[in-house]
């Protein structure tokens, strides 16, 4: 991703997309000739940087000075270089390439992130575990259950980039108002011959269609529908960070640590979920910065104007460059989550009876006690148990004061029976087999020659 928004890539590719120009238009006739194409081949990707810099310095423009350069490389081809093109030709039509290249980056690792949290949620898909709703212990789940809700925002998110790189498109060759009027005049009138250049350069490029009509450039509507994907990756990623790190807290689930990684400074003891962190901040940095191309795309006058480029070149490539790092990071975590079952188990056995008093009530009425009598001395004895726990600091002892209530008629070996945590969480494990035979393992067939491409995390 790095190298993809690096100077080098970008100018390569302009120097691509001047082969191809030429090309294409020595083929449908315009007096560009094989000994020209192939002189530009031949100096495509040895740029002669030091001849562009001192030209920029002189002439204060970008593309110009790279015309320039090359035209020092080819002097047979330096007449015809750019020819008929406006600066956006190479400009634009390079963003569209290196964000659709860029889009393609970022969905294998997001196909990887949901290889490494498929294999966890099969792993755990019959852990019962607390759930949480406002934070507050509520009807259980289990661990893997509650991965398959991380793999679904994650799913979301892909049908977004494949849809998205799908529509993706080029400039082509528009001209300075996107009228083609300069290509016109080349082509002595011929609407065809203009039209079959926007076709050619599109297809030698890689891609299927152009946008059919532009001003100077594209429209930066394209650029703020790309955020607008990065952005729901970095949705996704920070609602995982946040779940690991509060699960830490708890003492459930913990990031990786390795045996020599210091958690705190001051405090040797610590544990700190530094990734997740880290995950989350990078995740907020994005979300902020898709507003950059939204402003920009409402922003533009008539057929263009520069106060989008400065911009987005800032915006664009530390978008694609965080969510590469937030999809490296997560992808990391996910791998080497550690979960502790007893931890887990323990929580569970001091909220369950709680949970289960309706069971138990239930259980009782059909051995033949009153509903309502047991109802109240339900609510009297979980107060009491209640009181203890956050009063005293005690252990939860309602079932102990159940087993001891003579209206119940149930032994504490009964009781154990009824609160076992496995009855409590509902279709969480089908759930999750089913959802990872049946919506996920189709995913990832797709991409099943994607190669593994686990990277170094630096903490």
């Amino acid at each position: 991703m790095k190298y993809l928004f690096s100077p080098d890539k970008k100018f390569r590719t302009w120097r691509r997309l001047w082969v191809v120009l030429a090309e294409s238009e020595m083929e449908l006739g315009l007096p560009v000739t094989q000994e020209q194409v192939d002189e530009l081949k031949a100096h495509q990707d040895d740029i002669n940087y030091e001849v562009a810099e001192a030209r920029e310095k002189l002439v204060r423009h970008d593309v110009m000075s790279h015309v320039y350069a090359y035209g020092q490389q080819c002097p047979k081809a330096e007449p015809i270089i750019h020819l008929g093109a406006t600066s956006c030709y190479v400009g634009d039509n390079t963003d569209l390439i290196l964000m659709t290249e860029a889009l393609k980056i970022v969905r294998n690792k997001v196909v990887e992130v949901l290889r490494v949290l498929r294999n966890f949620a099969d792993r755990y898909k019959d852990l019962p575990t607390l759930a949480f709703t406002h934070f507050q212990p509520a009807q259980p789940t289990t661990v893997g259950k509650r991965a398959t809700l991380w793999m679904q925002d994650l799913l979301l998110d892909l049908d977004e980039i494949e849809y998205r790189i799908s529509k993706m498109k080029l400039l082509g060759s528009k001209g300075t108002t996107g009228t083609q009027a300069s290509f016109l005049e080349l082509f002595d009138g011929d609407h065809e011959k203009v039209k079959a250049l926007d076709r050619k350069i599109a297809e030698k490029m890689g891609f299927s269609d152009v946008y059919p009509v532009s001003g100077q450039t594209y429209s930066r509507k394209v650029d703020s529908q790309v955020l607008g994907v990065l952005c729901g990756v970095a949705q996704s990623a920070s609602k995982f960070s946040n779940d690991i790190r509060l699960l830490q807290h708890l003492k459930e689930v913990e990031e990786p640590f390795e045996k020599n990684q210091i958690g705190s400074s001051a405090m040797a003891y610590k544990r700190n979920p530094m990734r997740s962190e880290r995950i989350a901040s990078l995740s907020r940095y994005v979300m902020v910065d898709s507003l950059n191309p939204c402003i920009t795309a409402a922003t533009q006058w008539f057929e263009r104007t520069l106060d989008d480029s400065a911009n987005k070149r800032i915006s664009v490539p530390e978008a694609f460059l965080a969510v590469d790092g937030i999809l490296n990071l997560y992808r990391n975590v996910a791998d080497g989550l550690v979960v502790y079952p007893k931890v887990i188990r323990q929580h569970l056995e001091r909220e369950l009876p709680f949970m289960a008093t309706e069971n138990i009530m239930m259980d009782a009425v059909k051995r033949g006690a009153d509903r309502q009598e047991l109802h109240e001395k339900i609510r009297v004895h979980s107060m009491a148990a209640s009181r203890v726990v956050k009063e005293e600091g005690g252990e939860n002892d309602l079932l102990s004061r159940i087993a001891a209530d003579p209206a119940f008629g149930v032994t504490m070996e009964e009781l154990k029976k009824i609160v076992k945590p496995e009855k409590y969480v509902g279709r969480a494990p089908e759930q999750t087999t089913e959802f990872l035979n049946e919506t996920v393992a189709p995913v990832l067939q797709r991409y099943q020659t994607l190669k593994d491409q686990a990277e170094e995390i630096t903490v």
